[in-house]
């Protein structure tokens, strides 16, 4: 059964509705979204906008993203999704694409529409978040940065809840923030370690430095097409003639599997 599938986007600067070309499958149509996201005349011949609702004041925004972010039907997104959403038939099912799926429960508890988050629908979302001031009227680089930047502002004002009779909650989430910053780089330098060890195993025990294993991990890439000509950028990085030489010995006659660099860059 064929569907319509509309793609609702949240900016700073209000709401848009696009409308995205018929496919067959999914599996076939992502691909060509993806292949289209940095081109946006190609990405245009794709998802179309249909139509878009500015929001009246900073207040009205920060209003409605409030409610986004809390998994709420803004009265000012129910006006705009029941005038802009067609009704869908017995033959041609609506389908709206969002990027949360607590919104989209609480669109389809409120306007019985059907919602999606997965599927073909977060490679559109990322495609108009690149190509969006270029797709609306009247919308530019600037205005868009300078409405992201307002809210982004107003909005981290309001979950920080900043309290004048305790000066050291700023301290505090300051502190809580780092921590939690900290935990992340370690897990993903984990990862990184995990990840091209598959590929070159031996690197691990020549680096031991986190940061410094991601800076040699990306200048050498692939091993098979590491050659003498990059050593004088590989000295300069670790510091050490001797463990850039045992890093080249090492990816010469290394254990690790050729065809999983392929992979690692395709799934990352």
């Amino acid at each position: 059964m064929p569907q319509s599938l509309y793609v609702l986007f949240e900016h700073a600067s209000g709401y848009g509705l696009f409308r995205v070309k018929e496919f067959e499958e999914v599996a076939t149509f992502i691909p060509e979204v993806e292949k289209s996201t940095n081109d946006v005349s190609k990405f245009q011949s794709l998802v179309k906008l249909l139509a878009f609702s500015p929001f009246k004041s900073g207040t009205n925004a920060l209003d409605n993203m409030n409610s986004i972010s809390e998994g709420l039907l803004h009265d000012d997104l129910q006006v705009f999704l029941e005038s802009n959403v067609p009704k869908g038939g017995k033959k041609d099912k609506v389908v709206v694409g969002v990027s949360d799926a607590k919104i989209g429960a609480a669109i389809t508890e409120e306007l019985g529409i059907k919602c999606s988050h997965i599927g073909v629908v977060p490679e559109v979302i990322r495609g108009i978040r690149l190509h969006f001031p270029n797709m609306v009227k009247g919308l530019t680089e600037v205005s868009s940065a300078k409405a992201q930047l307002g809210l982004g502002h107003s909005y981290s004002r309001a979950k920080v809840k900043f309290n004048v009779n305790r000066a050291d909650n700023m301290i505090i989430q300051s502190i809580s923030l780092m921590d939690q910053l900290d935990k992340n780089i370690n897990t993903f330098s984990m990862r990184i370690r995990e990840w091209y060890s598959y590929h070159f195993p031996e690197l691990v025990k020549i680096i031991s430095d986190n940061y410094l294993y991601a800076k040699v991990v990306k200048l050498i890439g692939n091993r098979k097409a590491f050659t003498e000509e990059s050593m004088e950028q590989l000295e300069e990085l670790v510091m050490d003639s001797g463990k850039a030489q045992a890093i080249l010995d090492a990816s010469r006659s290394s254990m690790g599997q050729y065809s999983m660099y392929s992979l690692l860059i395709k799934t990352s």
